[in-house]
């Protein structure tokens, strides 16, 4: 694969600040592989998810070899897709779309890229009960991941009760045996969990804050953030300043990227340097 160069692309609204770019262009590079790899920003262009038809097709006839999507299309676009993953089909999101041969095959590589950096941070932490904030894309890609890694109880919480709802339903006709629930108060889920996982786009740049009182952060409680850029999130402040111990969201950032890199390459990656190469663009503000 060395002597050809790949097109790829992140489809997504308020993108222009994405690391993925440098992160899939440079491990490409290691490999000797010529990579480009394209922001595809809805907000940029003045339009939304209905765009993405027409996006779809000019990337089949354009020659690209996947895309990346992100907020607020990982669900979106599935209907729009030629076949999906197990793990896409699973949480009914999709994060990674490999085109061959003129098919769409949607993946989710969310799951298993925040396993990879929970364990990395919090290799013991406990799984007794613990709540999620946030029902979209990513988080349902979480939520599953999570119980398959052994939560006793999860309580997903969502502003879109209906969504939380809908969400634990779906978990548990999966084979999770009621083990997820919904919950409608933040305050009541987090009375005697042992961890949080946020899964909303609070606490992003565009979106700065708290998603939930800074009161309700409590050790043993521990505090898991996808967001990662900032990786320094007001969320991840205020809980380590309680005391709590914390995974930044730059080891799902990194795990999804391994995963979604694997799919469109067919190569191995160097995961410590791809962290290593994200926490440097972080710090550099880049």
């Amino acid at each position: 694969m060395a002597d050809k160069k790949l097109l790829l692309g992140l489809i997504g609204a308020g993108i222009q600040a994405s690391l993925s770019p440098a992160l899939h262009e440079q491990e490409a590079r290691q490999h000797g592989l010529r990579l480009h790899y394209q922001i595809i920003d809805l907000d940029k262009a003045g339009v939304g998810t209905e765009a993405l038809p027409g996006l779809l097709k000019a990337a089949r006839i354009m020659g690209f070899a996947g895309l990346n999507i992100t907020y607020p299309c990982k669900q979106a676009v599935i209907p729009l897709l030629d076949e999906l993953s197990d793990e896409a089909r699973a949480v009914n999101a999709v994060n990674t779309v490999v085109i061959r041969d003129g098919r769409l095959i949607g993946h989710n590589t969310d799951g298993s890229g925040w396993t990879w950096g929970f364990r990395r941070a919090l290799p013991d932490a406990a799984l007794d009960r613990v709540v999620l904030l946030g029902a979209g894309g990513a988080g349902a890609a979480i939520a599953d991941a999570a119980l398959r890694m052994g939560t006793n109880e999860l309580v997903i919480v969502d502003r879109e009760a209906e969504r939380a709802e809908a969400l634990a339903v779906s978990l548990n006709k999966l084979g999770h045996k009621g083990r997820a629930k919904a919950g409608s108060d933040i305050a009541q889920a987090l009375s005697g969990a042992s961890g949080l996982i946020h899964a909303t786009p609070t606490g992003m740049d565009k979106l700065p804050g708290l998603p939930l009182p800074a009161s309700l952060l409590r050790p043993p409680l521990w505090v898991s953030e996808v967001v990662y850029f900032p990786l320094q999130t007001a969320l991840l402040k205020a809980a380590r300043d309680a005391g709590c111990a914390v995974a930044d969201g730059g080891g799902m950032a990194v795990g999804q990227a391994v995963g979604a890199f694997r799919l469109f390459t067919g190569l191995e990656p160097d995961v410590t340097r791809m962290d290593s190469h994200l926490r440097a663009l972080v710090r550099d503000g880049r």
